[in-house]
């Protein structure tokens, strides 16, 4: 039993890297079996070999693409902490504040990328904006939700017991948020690089959005597809990070869940 439980585990462990590494196969088969043309689908021995190549603009502009997408994710995370709060401190706020949010969440933001550009002009500030109005919504929705779904028998006990609203969010409605913030922060770090590629494919001069738009332009398709590759990259790195600091914050309620449905 022991045996079947360490290779099972083990077999867990190494899925993500062996459904990655079958899918480069797949693809490297593909490419070779039907000759695909380079420009329309260069194999991943020629993105690798691409990558090798151009090693120092692409990690030149992955550094950039990192920065301004971690300074927009920033300002999201604390703007959208504090706009949760507030909306689900009240469900007045709530109703009247969440409409607006979804409309302004529902405008493509590549049709604000060339507003910013006109205000702050070519460069890195419209991507960190464009990545900060791309990832705070989830941030704010999930606060707001682990405020306003607070049980009203719970409200109910402590104010009986003589707490304030105040008291209430703040030991005991703010805690309770956990889950759903770090839960919110691994969608929303991904929505941050989608926001920064986009402004820096549309008006900028460095950046992996910069590099693949000129690179298309030199039909560098194998350099187009590294350049993915490296944006992937970072974008799983982050992800990692923020889901080992979901669980290293929230363990407790993970265990509380887990003990109940047991």
């Amino acid at each position: 039993m022991n045996k079947s439980a360490d290779r099972s585990e083990m077999l867990e462990r190494l899925s993500p890297l062996l459904f990655t590494a079958g899918m480069f196969l797949l693809w490297e088969a593909v490419c070779r079996l039907f000759k695909v043309d380079p420009f329309i689908l260069p194999a991943p021995s020629e993105v690798f070999a691409a990558m090798v190549q151009y090693w120092r603009p692409v990690l030149r502009h992955s550094y950039v693409t990192l920065w301004t997408t971690m300074a927009g994710f920033a300002i999201a995370v604390a703007f959208g902490i504090v706009l949760g709060l507030i909306v689900g401190w009240s469900r007045v706020i709530y109703r009247g504040l969440y409409p607006v949010m979804v409309g302004f969440n529902s405008v493509p933001k590549v049709a604000v990328v060339p507003v910013l550009v006109i205000w702050f002009g070519i460069g890195e500030v419209p991507a960190i904006l464009t990545a900060f109005l791309i990832s705070f919504f989830p941030i704010v929705v999930n606060v707001a939700t682990g405020l306003a779904t607070m049980e009203p028998e719970l409200e109910d006990v402590l104010r009986a017991l003589g707490a304030r609203k105040m008291d209430i969010m703040l030991k005991v409605g703010i805690p309770r948020t956990q889950p759903y913030l770090f839960a919110s922060l691994k969608v929303a770090i991904t929505l941050a690089f989608v926001g920064a590629v986009v402004s820096e494919t549309i008006a900028a001069n460095a950046g992996l959005g910069f590099l693949m738009t000129q690179a298309g332009s030199n039909f560098q398709m194998p350099l187009v597809f590294a350049g993915l590759m490296a944006l992937a990259i970072e974008g799983i790195a982050m992800y990692a990070l923020f889901a080992l600091i979901e669980k290293r914050m929230t363990r407790w309620a993970f265990r509380s869940s887990m003990s109940a449905a047991g």
